[in-house]
Parts: C-alpha cells; sequence; structure tokens
C-alpha cells in the first residue's frame, strides 16, 4: 500500500486556482479511478474533480471553501500495490523546498476552519459554506439549532435540505451564555451577506473574484480601449417579438427574448465586417474562421461568459434556445469547461439592468465587447416633418485600437443599425 496525493487540476487555459465546493467523499470511503471527487468553482467553471487512482481516501486536506492553486494538494488516497512516486524537484533546492511546505502548511493551517474547544470561554468561530448560508437565510433557518452531518461535525447543504423537506425548520435564536460569545464566521467565498450597518465590514476576496479580476486588470493594461456608439430604432422588432413571444414560449417551451434577434444580427454583421472578429497575437493579428459570441451571464457573485457557437449558422430560435440553457446552467453551477471555451466577439445585455449607456471592459484575448442596451420609448423626428413616439436603443462598442480603428468599427455599427431597423415580421424569420 501507498499514499498517493490528488492535486487541483487545471480546469481551463487562464484558470489558476480552485475553490472547493462541496466535497463528495469522505475519509475511508473506496473510490475507482475517475470517480469523482470534489465539486470545484473557478471564474471559468463549476465543474467535479475525477480521482487519479483507484483505492481508499486517507485523509481531504483542503476544506470546503478553500480556494487552491493548481497542482496544490486537495487530499491524499490509499493505492494498491502502486509505485510510490519520485519527489517533483522541478529544479529547486531542498532547502527552498522546505521553505515552501513550511509556507503552504501555515497556510493551510491559517485557512482551516477554527475548532469549538470543550469548554472554552473565548470566542468560537463557525464557518459556514456559501451554500448554507445562501440556503439558510432563504429559509430563515438557524444554524445554530442545526447539528451537522460534515467533517468535524460541519453542516452541510444536504443537512438543510433534509429539514425542510421534512417541515422541521429551527428558527428560535438561542442567546449565548454571558460567559461564551460566540462569532459567526462566513466563507470567503460569500460576498452576499446580511452586515451590521454600525461598523465596517472585510469582505475576504475569494478565488472568482480574484480570477475575475486579474482578467479584467489584464485586458485594461494591455489593450488601448477605444469606445463608440450609435443609437438604432427597434420599432418593427419591439412590435414583431411582441406579437410571437406569447405563441413562441408555449410552443416552444422557452423565451423569445430581444437579445436573441440582436446576438443574431451581430453574428450577421461580423461575417460582413470579420476585422472585429480577430485577436491580437504581438506580431501578427489572428483573424478568426468561425464567429463565435461569448455572452456575459451574471451570478450574484460572479460573472461567466458561455459561448453561442457558429452563432452566424444558427437561427433566432436556436440562439433564443441556448441563451436559456445557458442561463439555467449558470444558476444551478453546471457550465461546464466546453460552455465557456472558444468565444471570439462578446455581446452584454446591459440593457437587463436598464442601463442606457456603459463601455465595456473586452473580454481579452477578444478585440471588442458590444454593450445592448435598455430599449427606451422616446419621441423621435421622423422624415424631417414629424415627431413619433419610436423604440430606441444605444448599442456602445469597445474597441482593442492595436486591432481596429473608427473607419471598420463605423461601418460595422452601421451594418449592425441597418440589421436591426430592417426586422419585422415581414422579411425576418425567426425559425
Amino acid at each position: 500500500m501507498t499514499i498517493e496525493q490528488i492535486k487541483m487540476p487545471k480546469l481551463g487555459e487562464s484558470v489558476t486556482e480552485g475553490t472547493i465546493g462541496r466535497w463528495l467523499v469522505g475519509v475511508g470511503d473506496k473510490v475507482k479511478k475517475y470517480d469523482s471527487l470534489a465539486e470545484v468553482m473557478t471564474d471559468k467553471v463549476n465543474a467535479e474533480i475525477p480521482s487519479s487512482f483507484t483505492g481508499v481516501i486517507k485523509e481531504l486536506i483542503a476544506h470546503e471553501g478553500d480556494t487552491l492553486s493548481v497542482g496544490e494538494i486537495i487530499c491524499t488516497i490509499e493505492v494498491a500495490g502502486s509505485v510510490p512516486s519520485k519527489p517533483e524537484t522541478s529544479g529547486v533546492s531542498g532547502a527552498d523546498s522546505v521553505a515552501t511546505t513550511a509556507k503552504t502548511i501555515a497556510a493551510r493551517l491559517a485557512a482551516a476552519p477554527s475548532e469549538p474547544v470543550k469548554g472554552q470561554h473565548s470566542s468560537e468561530k463557525i464557518r459556514y459554506s456559501p451554500a448554507v448560508l445562501k440556503l439558510s437565510q432563504e429559509h430563515g433557518i438557524d444554524l445554530s439549532l442545526v447539528k451537522g452531518s460534515g467533517a468535524e461535525g460541519r453542516i452541510t447543504r444536504k443537512d438543510l435540505l433534509k429539514l425542510i423537506e421534512a417541515g422541521t425548520i429551527p428558527t428560535a435564536a438561542v442567546t449565548p451564555k454571558s460567559d461564551q460569545k460566540q462569532e459567526t464566521v462566513i466563507e470567503p467565498s460569500s460576498l452576499t451577506q446580511t452586515i451590521s450597518n454600525t461598523t465596517d465590514v472585510e469582505l475576504p476576496v475569494n478565488g472568482l473574484r480574484k480570477a475575475i479580476a486579474s482578467n479584467m486588470v489584464r485586458s485594461m493594461q494591455e489593450i488601448p480601449h477605444a469606445w463608440m456608439m450609435v443609437e438604432v430604432d427597434v420599432t418593427n422588432l419591439v412590435s414583431y417579438r411582441n406579437a410571437m413571444k406569447a405563441e413562441f414560449k408555449q410552443k416552444e417551451g422557452f423565451n423569445l427574448t430581444f437579445f436573441a434577434f440582436f446576438v443574431k444580427a451581430v453574428a450577421q454583421a461580423l461575417k460582413a465586417y470579420p476585422e472585429l472578429n480577430s485577436t491580437w497575437a504581438g506580431d501578427k493579428i489572428i483573424q478568426k474562421k468561425d464567429i463565435n459570441i461569448s455572452i456575459a451571464v451574471a451570478t450574484d457573485n460572479a460573472l461567466f461568459v458561455p459561448v453561442i457557437k457558429h452563432a452566424d449558422e444558427k437561427s433566432i430560435k436556436g440562439i433564443a434556445r441556448e441563451i436559456s440553457e445557458y442561463a439555467v446552467k449558470t444558476r444551478t453551477g453546471k457550465l461546464t469547461n466546453a460552455d465557456m471555451s472558444g468565444g471570439t466577439f462578446t455581446v452584454n445585455n446591459t440593457g437587463s439592468f436598464g442601463s442606457v449607456q456603459s463601455m465595456g471592459i473586452i473580454n481579452y484575448p477578444q478585440a471588442a465587447i458590444l454593450q445592448v442596451e435598455s430599449i427606451i420609448k422616446r419621441p423621435v423626428v421622423v422624415n424631417d416633418n414629424m415627431i413619433a413616439i419610436r423604440d430606441m436603443v444605444n448599442l456602445c462598442l469597445s474597441l482593442d485600437h492595436r486591432i481596429l480603428d473608427g473607419l471598420v468599427c463605423g461601418r460595422f455599427l452601421q451594418h449592425l443599425k441597418t440589421i436591426l431597423e430592417g426586422i419585422s415580421k415581414e422579411n425576418t424569420s425567426i425559425y
């Protein structure tokens, strides 16, 4: 018997770390090679970590909520008949290796959840995972009255679901004894929490937010952003979509959104102006053959960009279906790395928040991002001699000025405007 290490795998090209969302195994469990060990969250994707060996789980080194870099050990497994692997030196001296190991152990000890000590009169810290915290807040569950079944008595999401299903939700608050001040510590990956307004609160930055921050900083530092905007009269589009939406929902089972029309129109415009479907590569510009539209989908504390591949070849119905499916996947944490990869141009539906004008940060290493703003009814001069109430929308384009100039981007936006203003029941098919 030998002890092997399972490490945090690389889950994407630019992914450098992941957060353990939930362990799917416990110490002593027998697992086969490729069995799922834990759910892990990154800024790009939620995935499951497979076992590299067949054996028995010996130790869970990482805790739920811990953020680890790619290559860090998450657990150990006892394997029958395997040959102990040679230590990885990577050109690091023995002293450096010991120092690095010491730092890693110290960091893990610092990040480990505090265990209440029997009879102690100092502050007792209790850690809750983001999923547990959110579920308890939604259902008014007093976590101090819940007995946890997880490691070291930790409360798991499964514990709360059992209480909710059984209808036995503990809600009565218990006042701590005078000599036992109890402090609740919220896990770093929770950014939505009820806080006191009597003092400043420090919110730790989780792995997802760190990765998003890193990508945004890289984009702003490396890409010289420029910005353009056009306004578009989408009155006919609005009338067409509103006339079709009820019948479409009943027939197809998902919504016909305005956004689907915009994504389709952008794909058509990119086909006419492929310069915007490009990437900067130092000594050359790579013009992408496929038109794969990244769409921004936000959760309470993260931003994801699933990709509608070959959008120019899909119907409005097909695009609407993918938008709906990606929204569900994002909410349920089921987006895969494949869903997030291959994007060549990003369209952001900022209008869903009521925004009318904004400047997007380019989704590195793409060449541009388009913000589709809110559709607003307002008076517009028509045919130089009358005023009418029209449905107007602003389209805001951020561009990489290394790749693109105002001329080609202006033509792209004008072409997109023509496509959108030409959409109507008479000349546009949804199917």
